[in-house]
């Protein structure tokens, strides 16, 4: 035995030794390109005094150029700028991907036990020095005074480039209730709202415009300029995994609350208060085969309904009527839709063709996240490159299709160098790459970056602002439906003994009639989520968090909830990321709500009567899976006898 143990001893220390020397040398690695990255940068833009007014020496040649003179003319800014640009520094304005930052908000630069996203992400040097990057991204939110600070790191660094061009920092939605991953970034420090599937539920194109304009005002404290939302995509294939995104099936709906959410944002022109929409997906990422997202192959959608126009709604009433800044197609290909099956982002009938002839769309077109490139680590594969319908295609071949195509810029792509190479090589002209940075620098110049991209701690002021998050409560509030109310079950009396299950605790602790005996309970409360069963197919990591599978409960799963159910007089509460097939909980709950990712305190003052629900539902609830799998993909509102219709919802009657 105790020869065993030794063994085993040994073994452990090896392998801590071993994990302990790859760490050390994968930090030396790091931090050495980390200085030779650093011998790139320049010294600080000097301020210059011209007429009285300061201005930023961004090239540092002691003298004012255009492109530094806040009072010119944008498109006369451009051309100088234009002019004094290298090739690879173009090359660079063509990329956005994921950056990180140190928790106290200085620089990722070191590869580090304590940052482990640092192990998946370039460093900020290699992006902004090396690769002349100046749109980056970022998915951490640690303080506000960290994110405040790592905005000025990073603006600092960029304006020790050649020409001190700023950068973009853009985000995804991070204004969600905990308990909605994959639909938004949890960022506690901003004010908490309902699902965009909630704010359809409320119907109310004002409340979406507010918190758009709240979401800027948080978003800009931090440096945020751009949001990569809002989803213009329509939920009409019920089994897709990302229509707790959507604004729901309905393409009136859709298109009057993206129109809402964008002006919210942007306002009604762009400026230096504006921050910028990305509106996701053209044409249209909704009708996926068999509801199978296109983050990973086959990546088809389908149209056995002959309904691709639909799909189009609201981008023409909702995000063109805003006046949307950016454009991101989705990975999908529209079978049969247009004169070749290749994904939206190398489709030159739907970008050039649709939406820059069509709809006559000038702003910035930026590729989905990793068109060009799989996405892997140490080996094992994440995601494998979108590249549907162009998979022989080398990443050269892929980049320069993309831009024949017509599109501006490359999500969650870090490859200048090829860009450069397919210029110096002919494929490209450098008149093309002029296009697209023409409109890249628009809209830096229109957001005021090159004049004021820095951050002080007085902008915190409207983070944790009590009238921003009573607003975000009142649309939890408004977006909770309820769908059945047995024998007026609902309200509670405040003297119901109340079990709750599936709730937090401490939300719940303003209720002292809640009892921890169901023996004592007069009524059950509980929440559940919307069922996500493992799909067999799944072949990468990240397909685990896209749901495509039934949407019934596995049978033992239903058993075990309508045994609780069936105990006492249940109140069922289901949060939905996408529609669910729940014939038997919905016959056998007493009352049923959904829920759009509020928090639990304010669904229990839903069921206590403290305010009448008043939300209507985005999308339908199917009676069985069957009813699923013979509806068409494209088309809204289609399962046969749905359990509760698009826009059902009841309030109380007392």
């Amino acid at each position: 035995m105790k020869k065993i143990l030794k063994v085993l001893g040994w073994t452990l220390v090896s392998i801590i030794s071993f994990v302990i020397i790859v760490l050390f040398v994968v930090y030396g690695r790091s931090y050495f390109t980390s200085r030779k990255n650093m011998e790139l940068a320049g010294k600080e833009a000097p301020i210059l005094q011209v007429d009285g007014q300061s201005f930023r020496d961004l090239n540092k040649n002691s003298k004012l150029d255009t492109y530094e003179d806040s009072r010119a003319n944008i498109d006369a800014r451009i051309d100088d700028l234009l002019r004094q640009m290298t090739l690879e520094e173009k090359a660079g304005c063509m990329f956005i991907t994921m950056a990180g930052m140190e928790s106290d908000g200085s620089l990722s630069e070191t590869k580090s036990v304590t940052n482990p996203i640092s192990y998946i992400l370039e460093s900020n040097s290699t992006l902004v020095l090396a690769k002349k990057m100046n749109h980056l991204n970022t998915l951490q939110s640690p303080s506000p005074e960290a994110m405040m600070k790592w905005n000025n790191n990073i603006q600092k660094l960029a304006e020790r480039t050649r020409l001190g061009i700023p950068v973009t920092l853009a985000t995804d939605p991070r204004h969600g209730v905990p308990n909605a991953p994959g639909a938004s970034i949890f960022t506690p420090f901003f004010s908490k709202w309902c699902s965009t599937l909630g704010l359809a539920a409320t119907g109310d194109t004002g409340l979406v415009r507010t918190f758009g304009d709240i979401a800027r005002q948080e978003y800009k404290a931090l440096g945020f300029r751009l949001t990569l939302s809002p989803m213009a995509d329509l939920a009409t294939e019920p089994r897709w995994g990302r229509i707790n995104g959507t604004f729901g099936e309905d393409a009136e709906l859709a298109a009057r609350m993206t129109k809402a959410y964008i002006l919210g944002f942007q306002g009604d022109s762009i400026g230096t208060n504006s921050v910028e929409c990305m509106v996701k997906h053209f044409a249209g990422g909704g009708p996926q085969e068999d509801g199978k997202d296109a983050h990973f192959p086959p990546g088809r959608q389908h149209y056995p309904g002959n309904n691709f126009n639909y799909h189009l709604i609201p981008f023409e009433r909702g995000a063109f009527a805003a006046g949307v800044a950016q454009i991101m197609p989705y990975y999908g290909i529209p079978m049969g839709q247009t004169n070749e099956n290749v994904g939206f982002g190398y489709n030159k009938a739907i970008i050039t063709g649709l939406l820059r002839e069509k709809y006559t769309f000038n702003g910035i077109i930026c590729t989905d996240w990793a068109l060009v490139s799989d996405y892997s680590f140490l080996g094992i594969m994440i995601k494998p490159a979108a590249a549907h319908g162009v998979e022989q295609l080398s990443q050269k071949e892929r980049v320069a299709k993309i831009l024949d195509a017509g599109c501006d810029m490359f999500g969650g792509e870090a490859l200048p160098n090829v860009v450069v190479d397919l210029v110096k090589t002919g494929v490209i002209s450098e008149t093309r790459i002029d296009i697209s940075l023409r409109r890249i620098l628009k809209e830096k110049f229109r957001l005021g970056l090159f004049d004021h991209p820095y951050l002080d701690r007085t902008e915190l002021k409207v983070l944790n602002n009590p009238a921003f998050v009573e607003k975000g409560r009142e649309a939890q509030r408004r977006s909770l439906v309820l769908l059945k109310n047995e024998h007026s079950i609902l309200p509670l009396k405040s003297t119901t003994k109340v079990y709750l299950q599936g709730f937090n605790k401490e939300e719940a602790k303003g209720y002292s009639n809640v009892t921890t005996s169901l023996q004592d309970a007069d009524v059950i409360v509980l929440k559940i989520n919307t069922p996500s069963p493992p799909d067999p197919d799944n072949k990468y990591i990240l397909q685990m968090i896209f749901n495509h599978a039934s949407l019934a409960y596995s049978p033992k799963e239903e058993e075990k909830l309508l045994k609780i159910i069936r105990s006492k007089p249940t109140i069922t509460v289901i949060n939905l990321q996408r529609p669910a097939v729940i014939p038997g909980i919905s016959k056998n709950s007493k009352a049923l709500i959904a829920d759009f990712s509020s928090q639990d305190d304010i669904i229990l003052d839903l069921v206590f009567g403290k305010f009448k629900p008043t939300g209507k539902m985005p999308f339908e609830l199917p009676s069985s899976m069957q009813a699923v799998l013979d509806q068409k993909e494209d088309l809204p509102y289609d399962s046969k006898d749905p359990l509760f219709p698009f826009g059902a919802g009841i309030t109380y009657d007392r």
